[in-house]
């Protein structure tokens, strides 16, 4: 299946953390980029044909790309004699990238329109914010989406915030004040699976989740698959940070294809199993 990655924000609450020159997912998490995670994410659950909706600063991403150098992120033997290097395990097999400039203020509805005639012929289709990492079962997204014969369907999670939800009267008295968890509160995690037919629903100009999801909702062919496990947006800094954090006490669990054999992952929590329809 393929997969659409929305490569085209600015990261401006990013700045200071190597953001200012490169797109968002283009910053470095580790030794690569955010996007190089999601996408090894995606390839582990054998999805490898990609492509990347290009905006600002399109070009680092082709650059990165054209110029990929697999031996920064792999263990590899070198001969000095002839300088020879020789992998000791591979990361971007197979990988097709293709690299779309789809403008650099447009929506991601207006992206998502841009690369429509890469996707001819194809019944269904993955996409992504890219800027949010996740140890979920990929397959059970779709799975959502088929079981409930829906357009689309998406992954929500609780909100990773230390902030309190505040309820009260018209009249200003607090009713009740609540942690995500205790409100009940789900957030989109920007892990998507559509039917092409989602471009039934998209107009030009639209915005995906505001126009778009509204119609689907009416409609009731939009589904969600709530997901308690891990995930994390890196929309901040301090969200970089925390990420970075995991990565160097070797505690990824994005990093599935280090912790589970190809095409195998988590097993889904009984409380996601038990999902309605959005």
């Amino acid at each position: 299946m393929k997969v659409v990655l929305f490569c085209g924000g600015q990261g401006l609450r990013m700045r200071g953390a190597g953001s200012d020159d490169v797109p968002k997912p283009m910053v470095l998490l580790g030794s690569q980029p955010i996007l190089w995670h999601l996408m090894k994410y995606y390839a582990h659950w054998g999805h490898t044909e990609f492509i990347l909706c290009l905006g600002y600063k399109g070009t680092v991403v082709k650059e990165f790309f054209v110029n990929y150098k697999e031996w920064i992120s792999n263990d590899l033997v070198l001969t000095t004699s002839n300088q020879t290097i020789q992998l000791l395990r591979r990361d971007v097999v197979d990988w097709r990238i293709t690299l779309v400039d789809t403008g650099h203020d447009a929506s991601i509805g207006e992206r998502l329109l841009a690369v429509r005639p890469h996707l001819e012929g194809e019944e269904m289709f993955l996409a992504n914010y890219s800027d949010g990492l996740t140890d979920c079962p990929l397959p059970a997204v779709i799975e959502r989406l088929k079981w409930t014969r829906a357009v689309g369907a998406f992954m929500a999670v609780r909100p990773s915030i230390s902030l309190h939800f505040v309820r009260y009267t018209q009249d200003g008295v607090v009713t009740s004040v609540l942690n995500p968890e205790q409100a009940d509160t789900w957030v989109n995690a920007g892990f998507f699976v559509f039917q092409t037919r989602i471009f039934d629903y998209l107009r030009r100009g639209d915005e995906l989740v505001e126009e778009p999801f509204q119609r689907l909702i009416a409609d009731g062919k939009l589904s969600v698959l709530p997901y308690t496990g891990f995930w994390r947006c890196c929309d901040t800094f301090k969200d970089l940070q925390v990420l970075e954090g995991l990565l160097r006490r070797g505690n990824a669990p994005w990093e599935l294809w280090r912790l589970f054999a190809p095409g195998h992952g988590p097993a889904l929590p009984s409380r996601t199993r038990e999902t309605s329809l959005a």
